[in-house]
């Protein structure tokens, strides 16, 4: 599958124009050193899956939690890597398991941020900005898996049109948007939706708003290692394929490189 979609937003966001949307389908020398080696080697194996087992005895099941501030979310443990979502939010967030004191087990995001802490017995702790200390987290019910978004070509027309009035509107000038995925157009489309949604969280911000005067373009393709950069008014976002849902940066990322370079 090859896909190439192009969004031009227009100065209003009531005067937009698509300029192309096109979707094509392509086709022994000492015993004493190598015994130690071994020996270390298999102490090595043996931490990692004492390490792994801890990690999948103190995963919470798949499902939809609420903390006591009020804070939903879906947290998704069926495929290789957790998967976090707080609800009516786009962006999934793909965790790292971290071991910490007492046989708990911190999950992180792709910044190394708590999102969330998990003891033995089962206890779940959720981290935000509203509860940065941490608030306790319960299961309230099932959830459907978190899986990426798969879009046809009309549906695709429409994300991109709604994107583009939403940055128009929130910048108050046009900005570009391109989007080029040979290898998984999900994972490019998820890309997109978590890049803009990063670009109007800075428009509402007071103190980030500033760095996206030179904003001209966000174009997002497909490569071998995932990042994020800004450089020349443009935002470009690499996605890697061949990592699924973990092969594409997050907002928090996004956000980062923005920031000014010393």
């Amino acid at each position: 599958m090859s896909s190439r979609v192009r969004v031009r937003s227009a100065s209003a966001p009531t005067r937009m124009t698509m300029a192309v949307v096109a979707v094509a389908i392509s086709s022994g020398f000492a015993a004493t050193p190598v015994l130690a080696q071994v020996r270390s080697n298999a102490q090595a194996e043996q931490s990692q899956a004492l390490a792994g087992s801890a990690s999948a005895r103190t995963m919470p099941p798949t499902g939809r939690y609420a903390s006591e501030t009020g804070e939903n979310f879906i947290f998704d443990r069926s495929g290789s890597r957790p998967l976090f979502r707080f609800e009516r939010r786009e962006e999934t967030w793909v965790l790292r398991p971290t071991p910490a004191p007492r046989g708990d087990i911190i999950y992180r995001n792709d910044e190394g941020t708590r999102v969330l802490r998990v003891s033995p017995e089962g206890g779940m702790t959720l981290y935000t900005v509203r509860a940065p200390n941490g608030t306790p987290a319960s299961r309230v019910g099932p959830a459907t898996t978190l899986a990426l978004p798969v879009l046809g070509p009309e549906r695709l027309f429409q994300l991109m049109a709604v994107r583009s009035g939403l940055i128009t509107s929130a910048l108050g000038r046009t900005v570009e948007i391109n989007l080029f995925g040979n290898e998984s157009e999900a994972l490019c489309v998820e890309a997109l939706i978590i890049s803009t949604d990063a670009v109007l969280r800075m428009a509402r911000s007071a103190t980030m708003r500033d760095r996206l005067t030179r904003l001209q373009s966000i174009t997002i393709v497909e490569g071998g290692r995932m990042s994020a950069t800004f450089n020349r008014g443009e935002l470009r976002v690499v996605v890697n394929p061949a990592q699924g849902i973990s092969g594409r940066p997050s907002s928090s990322r996004i956000i980062r490189a923005f920031e000014p370079t010393q």
